[in-house]
């Protein structure tokens, strides 16, 4: 086992070689002992140490003669091929979508709100469209995610998409598990709220500027004045 090194091999060729089998066992016992001591940062514990012995047999070609803290494994271990995992079989008519938007498309057919379907229907156009442009390095139409949700749910979102393809996709997002429903604001509004709060900012910043400059203006008069009435004061004791 190349990990080990060429002398662990030869340690353990010696071992065998030896004819007591009291002698061996000892040595044995040193052998997996340093064979532990070349991996320091593996765990510790009954598994690795029976991995070390099953190593040493291995090592040994299973010609050792020992007596050992574990059974010896056997021979066929080495040739015995893992198991095989089964692949997810399920026919995905869009790969680059993945599982989970059948998934969704099932979630919003279980919901009553028609609302409720169509916030849905929304959020998977723009995460299609996301997928889309990252597996493909291309964009893709809105109208294209919604007839590909239509074929995907039988057609059963008929109503929800033409409404989607009349009025245009919903901003809100679906229900979450409390029942509310965070309304996300148009672009349009959105721009306004954020020039409204700008300029609602812009003035709160001059207000305090203007608050500051008076406090300096203020303390440096005073300072000023105060001075100046201790310096006539002075003069009028040296007099």
């Amino acid at each position: 086992m190349k990990e080990y090194g060429s002398n662990i091999q030869k340690l353990t060729d010696y071992i065998i070689s030896l004819p007591d089998k009291e002698q061996r066992t000892k040595y044995a016992h040193i052998l997996v002992e340093l064979m532990r001591q070349i991996h320091p940062n593996m765990r510790e514990g009954i598994d690795y140490s029976k991995k070390l012995w099953d190593d040493l047999y291995i090592i040994a070609n299973f010609d050792l003669d020992v007596d050992s803290p574990f059974p010896a494994p056997p021979k066929e271990i080495l040739g015995k091929r893992p198991m095989l995992i089964p692949y997810n079989q399920h026919h995905l008519k869009h790969r680059f979508y993945g599982r989970n938007l059948e998934l969704l498309i099932l979630k919003a057919m279980i919901t009553e709100d028609i609302e409720d379907r169509k916030a849905f229907i929304s959020y998977m156009v723009r995460l299609m469209k996301n997928f889309y442009q990252t597996w493909n390095k291309d964009t893709i139409e809105t109208d294209d995610c919604l007839q590909q949700i239509l074929e995907l749910s039988g057609f059963r979102f008929q109503a929800e998409i033409d409404a989607l393809r009349r009025d245009g996709l919903m901003e809100s997002s679906p229900k979450d598990g409390n029942g509310s429903r965070q309304r996300i604001p148009q672009p349009q509004q959105a721009q306004g709220q954020f020039r409204d709060r700008g300029d609602r900012d812009n003035r709160d910043r001059d207000n305090r500027n203007r608050d500051n400059r008076d406090n300096r203006n203020k303390n440096f008069g005073g300072g000023y004045k105060n001075d100046r009435n201790n310096n006539n004061n002075n003069n009028k004791r040296r007099r």
